[in-house]
């Protein structure tokens, strides 16, 4: 369960002294601790690994968007941490398909579907987000889907 490694690689920076893992994964627990209180009070028991997935996506576009920020403003020691906490993050997210491999992906599904159109983008995104759970930008694949089907 991600939580159980998210919690053993929490404690293995405490043991190790490494402040920003720490910090970082602190952040990501209360997080997730966050989300649970959300759903309990939603009926559910608490979230699933793939709505902690999810979650940690959000976390590491909200960081690169920092980080960008920071770095255009010349604080580059800010955008460095970011990008540190980006890492940190990333150790928990499935492997990221590259571009190449995207657009792979999503050639096939628009084949296996038959997609003709823009009718058809919500099918194909559908597909590819069943077919490849977190490890895809889904933003930039529905750029690629929309360029196929246009």
């Amino acid at each position: 369960m991600l939580r159980d490694q998210i919690n053993d690689a929490l404690k293995l920076a405490v043991k190790g002294q490494d402040k920003r893992r720490m910090a970082t994964l602190r952040l990501i627990n209360a997080a997730v601790k966050d989300r649970d209180i959300a759903a309990r009070t939603g009926g559910k028991d608490s979230v699933s690994d793939d709505e902690i997935r999810e979650l940690l996506q959000k976390m590491v576009r909200q960081r690169e968007e920092s980080a960008t920020v920071y770095a255009e403003a010349g604080r580059t020691e800010l955008a460095e941490q970011e990008r540190e906490e980006i890492a940190i993050i990333r150790d928990f997210l499935p492997r990221q398909l590259s571009e190449d491999e995207v657009r792979c992906a999503c050639e096939a599904v628009v084949k296996d579907i038959g997609a003709h159109g823009l009718r058809d983008m919500g099918k194909c995104m559908a597909t590819l987000k069943e077919r490849f759970p977190g490890q895809i930008d889904f933003g930039r694949a529905s750029t690629v889907v929309k360029q196929m089907l246009a």
